[in-house]
């Protein structure tokens, strides 16, 4: 008797989803727990697990279905038997024989660990161009998932050296293109939606306004490089920027709890507690996960966890719980050379800091022009309930936090 797949709860008020990924075909064998599609939701991306061991008989749903709680997606037929029975059964009969129930063949090109590409991979690769093998995989078992694949494509993959050459001899004689030639529509992710849907929220609902500052990061950088070896030698990782950034919101937010707080109706919210969103790229796009109670953390174990979730991220595997309940938001548009941005508010959040890029700069000291490594720093806020004396005052808090950074040990 066929064993169902069906869409599992997805997560406090996540009714629906897409069919994102198929990772096996119609009668392939699978294993129980082995991963069999990958569903995206507006805020995640969940991956459905075989429930038994058997042959994978019916895919109820194509890629880039909706799909409710519930739904049956497809259906395994339990035992290995059968499928070992067929295996034998293919190398005894002539091919036309049992075609119906055949995996498709794998891609000459496969990726890392010679898994085969799913249809919507395999077509991806080959309308590119493109060597699948030199595409970094975050699919389970080095899987190369459809995300893989338009990222490296986002990030001029396949456009230049051997891979453009040989491109280039394949191709036929250019002919004039059309308009629709030179359009491609592709359809927004549920991610992508929701982010855009909170962003322009964000600007039609708060009265916000960014205000800048600049930091000197010569203490810390001194900081860093006189304990760094100890540090990696105790923790097994180095210690990074962000948790001083991190840990200097904190000690600011305890001064400023208008930042920290949130607006519900005509009531303001505060929050004596300090879970601090970190903003990573992740595998198919932006996402905020939250290192929570920060203020109880080490430097270390907020470097622990900022490297856990960014892991997360970019294999797609951040749950709900790692995403909600934040206060504040942090962003780092520095790793990407910004120089000055104007981040937007994460609702309900009232404060989003930036961070961008270190740059030696000429400054003045005691009279003296000196060049210091210097970074600017904005932070965007509703000035509903966040006045522009508190605004300024909590970044300048940050900032001495940040030039000073014992004061963060000590908490003065």
């Amino acid at each position: 008797m066929s064993v169902t797949v069906e869409v599992p709860t997805l997560g406090e008020s996540v009714t629906e989803a897409i069919i994102a990924e198929w990772l096996k075909s119609e009668g392939d064998f699978v294993e129980q727990d082995e991963i069999l599609v990958e569903l995206e939701t507006d805020k995640i991306t969940v991956s459905v697990p075989a429930p038994v061991s058997g042959t994978l008989t019916s895919l109820k749903a194509s890629l880039d279905d909706t799909v409710n709680v519930g739904d049956v997606i497809a259906e395994i037929e339990p035992g290995e038997g059968a499928a070992k029975a067929s295996d034998a059964g293919e190398k005894a009969e002539p091919a036309t024989q049992g075609a119906k129930s055949e995996p498709a063949p794998a891609a000459e090109a496969a990726p890392a660990g010679d898994q085969p590409l799913s249809p919507a991979v395999q077509r991806l690769v080959d309308e590119n161009n493109l060597d699948a093998s030199k595409i970094p995989a975050t699919g389970p078992n080095g899987r190369l998932l459809k995300g893989d694949v338009l990222a490296y494509l986002e990030k001029g993959g396949g456009k230049s050296g051997n891979d453009q050459v040989q491109s280039q001899a394949t191709r036929p004689a250019a002919v004039p293109a059309t308009a629709d030639q030179l359009e491609e529509r592709v359809r927004m992710t549920k991610l992508r939606q929701t982010v855009a849907r909170r962003l322009v929220e964000a600007q039609q609902t708060a009265a916000m306004l960014t205000t800048f500052q600049e930091v000197d990061m010569s203490e810390i950088m001194a900081l860093r490089k006189k304990y760094q070896d100890r540090f990696v030698k105790k923790y097994d990782r180095k210690i990074g920027f962000m948790s001083f950034f991190v840990k200097a919101c904190v000690e600011a937010l305890k001064e400023f709890p208008a930042v920290n707080a949130e607006i519900d109706g005509d009531e303001i919210v505060y929050k004596n507690y300090y879970h601090i969103g970190v903003a990573v790229g992740g595998g198919k796009g932006l996402v905020v996960p939250v290192v929570r109670n920060a203020d109880q953390l080490g430097f270390a174990e907020v470097e622990a966890e900022i490297t856990r979730l960014a892991g997360l991220a970019v294999k797609n595997r951040l749950s709900l719980s790692d995403l909600q309940g934040g206060t504040f938001t942090i962003s780092n548009g520095g790793i990407y050379g910004s120089m000055l941005s104007t981040p937007i508010l994460n609702p309900p959040q009232v404060g989003i800091l930036g961070m961008h890029n270190i740059v030696e700069r000429p400054v003045v000291v005691d009279g003296e022009v000196v060049v210091r490594p210097i970074m600017y720093l904005a932070l965007s806020y509703d000035h509903r309930i966040i006045d522009g004396k508190e605004a300024v005052s909590f970044l300048y808090r940050v900032r001495e936090c940040l030039e000073n950074p014992e004061r963060i040990l000590l908490e003065v």
